[in-house]
Formats: C-alpha cells, sequence, structure tokens
C-alpha cells in the first residue's frame, strides 16, 4: 500500500492534477475490467518519468507502465504499486523525409495515419491496432503480415535509474510478440520508423482493406484485450480453441467470440476471475485435444 509519504513525494515530481488514488483501472483497458490501482500518474514528459522511475526504484515501491491498456487484465482486486501511464501527454508525432518519430504514448493507429498523410508506406497494418507505439514496439506488436521490427530503427528508453538509453533494430531482439525490453527494465519513451515513398490512393486502399477484415473477422463491438492466446508453432490459437468445442463458451461475462475464437469478450460486467476461468478451460481443454500449450498473450496485473 503507498503511503501519504510517497505520494507527496510523487507530487514533488508531477502536477497533483495528473495523480489519482484508488484508481479503478477498468477506465483504463479495453477490456474494461480492473479493480484500483493504489496510485495512476499521468506523465507529461520524459524528465517526469526519469525522477518518479529513480524515486519508486528507491524506495522500493512496484510500479507499471500503462500505455492504452489494449493488451492488459487487471486483477479484481486492482494494483498495489503506482501505475505510470504514457498517454496522450506523451503522444508527439514529427516527420522528417522517410521517417517518422513518435513519443511512446502516440497510438499506433495515430502513426499510421500520419505516415498515410505523407504519402509512406509500410504501417498500414498497425492502422487498426489499438496500442501505443511504446506497448507495441516492446510487444512488437503485428498483423497481416507486418510487426514492428519490420519498420523499427531506434528505440529511445529510460532505465530504472533514469538513464537514457538507444536500441538500434539489432540491439532489440525482436521475435513473435517479444523483444529485448520485454526481458529488460526499461521504459519506452519514443520509436524512430524507416519508411518508404509510396502512392497515398494504394495506401489508403491498403488500410481499407485491413480495417475491412478486421470488422469481418474480430469482435470489435465488445471490449476485448484482443488477442488473448500467443499463436502456437504450427498452430492458430483461435482455430484450437474452436476445435476444442469452445465457440461461445462463457463464465460470467466473460465468452469466448462467437465471430473469432482467439478473442475473450466483456458481453457485460465480465470480471477478471471470468476472464480467467475461461482462459483456463481453454488452455485445459486445447491441451487435452491436441496436446498443445496455448500461453497467454495478454498481461496480467494483480
Amino acid at each position: 500500500m503507498i503511503s501519504n509519504a510517497q505520494v507527496e513525494a510523487i507530487k514533488s515530481f508531477v502536477p497533483e492534477h495528473n495523480i489519482f488514488l484508488n484508481e479503478p483501472m477498468a477506465g483504463h483497458t479495453t477490456f474494461r475490467i480492473g479493480g484500483p490501482a493504489d496510485c495512476m500518474v499521468q506523465l507529461e514528459n520524459e524528465e517526469q518519468l526519469k525522477n518518479i522511475q529513480r524515486y519508486l526504484s528507491l524506495v522500493e515501491e512496484p510500479f507499471f507502465i500503462l500505455g492504452n491498456g489494449s493488451n492488459l487484465l487487471v486483477s479484481d482486486r486492482g494494483y498495489s504499486g503506482v501505475v505510470l501511464q504514457i498517454g496522450d501527454k506523451m503522444s508527439d508525432i514529427k516527420v522528417d523525409g522517410c521517417r517518422i518519430t513518435a513519443q511512446a504514448g502516440a497510438l499506433l493507429s495515430q502513426v499510421a495515419k500520419a505516415a498515410l498523410e505523407h504519402g509512406l508506406t509500410g504501417l498500414e497494418f498497425a492502422s487498426g491496432i489499438p496500442g501505443t507505439v511504446g506497448g507495441g514496439v516492446v510487444m512488437n506488436a503485428g498483423a497481416y503480415d507486418g510487426e514492428m521490427s519490420q519498420v523499427v530503427t531506434r528505440v529511445c528508453v529510460v532505465s530504472r535509474q533514469g538513464e537514457s538509453l538507444e536500441f538500434d533494430n539489432d540491439t532489440m531482439e525482436f521475435g513473435y510478440r517479444t523483444s529485448a525490453i520485454k526481458r529488460k527494465p526499461f521504459t519506452v519513451t519514443s520509436v524512430t520508423f524507416e519508411l518508404r515513398e509510396g502512392d497515398r490512393e494504394q495506401i489508403k486502399a491498403k488500410m481499407d482493406d485491413l480495417g475491412e477484415r478486421r470488422r469481418k473477422k474480430q469482435p470489435l463491438e465488445y471490449p476485448s484485450a484482443g488477442s488473448i492466446f500467443k499463436r502456437p508453432e504450427g498452430y492458430f490459437a483461435g482455430k484450437l480453441v474452436m476445435d476444442a468445442g469452445l465457440r461461445g463458451y462463457q463464465v460470467g461475462g466473460a465468452r469466448v467470440s462467437d465471430k473469432h475464437c482467439g478473442f475473450i469478450v466483456n458481453v457485460g460486467k465480465a470480471t477478471a476471475h471470468d476472464v480467467l476461468d475461461v482462459i483456463a478451460e481453454a488452455q485445459e481443454r486445447v491441451k487435452e485435444r491436441f496436446g498443445v500449450d496455448l500461453e497467454m498473450e495478454v498481461v496480467y496485473l494483480e
């Protein structure tokens, strides 16, 4: 439990109106699920991030970096620590020739839109991904044969001790839904993308096509956290769940999507416990029937 003294210390780093105590996390995740965090802080710049991370590390107070909450399931009990939100207050996007540099809080869809406006191709795949640049690069987000590793050239980060560091594409060690930063205690502050000149109409047509495919195949009408499971090698997680007979399987307000069985959707007042029960059932049945272990792609915060 965060102490009053720690709250007062945090106020010395960020404006008081950016500090929220016992903040319900359901309002900050695309799942619309989650109990209260002891404290949530909306960050405005890198200096605030450096100072507060350095302080929280010094006093050994747990903290979690939050973007758009699009790949996150928060416990019903909430989070006993400090949530540091890097969002629209740190979302600048700058275009220089074929390079786009975006702060970590910018939405990937916003960066894809900026690329379209400047006739740059390579980020069409990201136009429908609901996450931020920071979260996207950490997990090497991707869709429709495109992923961050194909277009990222530089990633700026801050360490727990407040040091500024840079990674290039090689040192990011990108893999399927992972990167070097996912395995190290760094926080992304900005990302540079190297794109190519393209035809605006063709770029827009591809983005429109991908958007239509998403609307047809994904349950965008319900709150969710996107794909629940990582893709097992040689399989598709959604098909395994479907073939295990779990289409429409429901516990409380959490349901395996009828449209895409790789999604668990919140059909009304779902709890994190409901979602975890559905996940456990899917993992058990898929293991029993196909001998495949389903690994969660969604981050569980408790």
